[in-house]
């Protein structure tokens, strides 16, 4: 098929599965609450399947595609972020490769950003299979660094803005045993060179046209890819139905606004794509409802932004005083640090757009409303 070739059409309102589609908060889920068990394919279009992968914890899962492709060599499929590198899910690739993938070969491998449920079993996948990795180039050299940097213990400066976020002495003693770089844990050595992904590119993949579309605020320069003649968006972390991406300052930009940037992204995906449009997200089911869901999620921190705003002018507040305010749950040890993160990220939000302002004292920042 050359590049000039009309793009086929698929019916991607999924109607015809068979399910009954389920409305909840302004948002239709035209599948329902199906989803293909671990080592099943589902077909959501004849050139496109949905399989699925183990995650410890509250996500349970991370949601892959599978797309139809062609190459030099003939007829394949490309992969759309890759899961987690750990026993469970190496398991469940090696059943799919020995089962429903036996007789077909992957082409390439696509990667939303760099977390290792997406990354992780990226460059094991690309060396097993002989591959490239398809990625935005920051979220590649991000894992690139962090496989890297593995230390026995966190360096000073990263202590220190533990020590600002308001850690006290079991949380801190809690961080340093755990050394600095478990990042790696998680994560294949991806090969030496990767294709880049730059926001606006188009890529054909099969019978379709995906645009790269980069967000930032839970990583620097996440990538979904919009199909914008068939209405569909592989979403990664960026649009997720029910929950909430983390949004924290990063150890490597600790002076920045996440919080302002996946603001910003929100309302250039929101101008840029259709309402209706199907959204396939990385954890959860696939939807519609793409506007009212992104409203929701920009609602959902300003609100929280200006109730915080009130709280620091009642009193100065450290990162780790503000989690009943942000969190509707207990901030547990095993999510303390993303708690702390988001929190700062916050707080960073409302200094940069003059609206508080920060003390430190004794290595503490204290911050208040302007």
């Amino acid at each position: 098929m050359s590049p000039h070739d009309p793009l086929p059409a698929y019916d991607m309102s999924l109607s015809d599965h068979g399910f009954e589609a389920h409305e909840l908060k302004g948002l239709t889920y035209p599948l329902g609450v199906h989803a293909p068990a671990y080592g099943e394919i589902y077909p959501l279009a004849p050139d496109m399947g949905w399989i699925r992968m183990p995650v410890p914890g509250n996500l349970d899962h991370i949601n892959l595609w599978l797309l139809d492709d062609r190459d030099d060599e003939g007829e394949g499929y490309a992969l759309a972020d890759t899961g987690l590198f750990m026993p469970p899910v190496i398991e469940e690739w090696k059943k799919l490769f020995d089962g429903p993938l036996a007789s077909r070969r992957m082409t390439r491998i696509f990667v939303t950003h760099f977390h290792p449920d997406h990354a992780g079993c990226a460059g094991w996948l690309a060396n097993r299979n002989k591959v490239r990795v398809w990625m935005n180039r920051t979220e590649w050299l991000f894992i690139r660094m962090l496989v890297a940097d593995q230390q026995d213990e966190p360096p000073k400066d990263v202590l220190e803005r533990r020590i600002f976020q308001g850690y006290d002495q079991r949380h801190l003693d809690r961080f340093k045993a755990q050394g600095f770089g478990n990042f790696a844990r998680a994560v294949s050595r991806l090969p030496a060179g990767h294709r880049r992904l730059e926001d606006g590119q188009h890529v054909r993949v099969g019978g379709r046209v995906w645009q790269v579309m980069t967000g930032g605020g839970h990583t620097p320069e996440h990538s979904c890819l919009v199909d914008h003649h068939n209405g569909v968006i592989i979403a990664g972390d960026q649009i997720l139905p029910r929950i909430t991406s983390n949004i924290s300052i990063m150890d490597s930009e600790p002076d920045s606004d996440p919080l302002g940037e996946w603001l910003a992204s929100i309302a250039k995906f929101r101008a840029a794509l259709p309402a209706d449009m199907l959204v396939l997200p990385a954890h959860g089911f696939p939807f519609r409802g793409l506007h009212v869901r992104l409203d929701n999620l920009a609602d959902g921190h300003l609100e929280r932004l200006d109730q915080l705003e009130e709280a620091l002018r009642i009193k100065p507040l450290r990162a780790v005083d503000c989690f009943e305010l942000l969190f509707a749950r207990p901030v547990t040890d095993e999510v303390f640090g993303l708690a702390a993160g988001e929190a700062m990220a916050h707080l960073r939000h409302l200094e940069t757009t003059g609206r508080a302002k920060v003390e430190t004292l004794d290595g503490v920042g204290w911050y208040s409303a302007v």
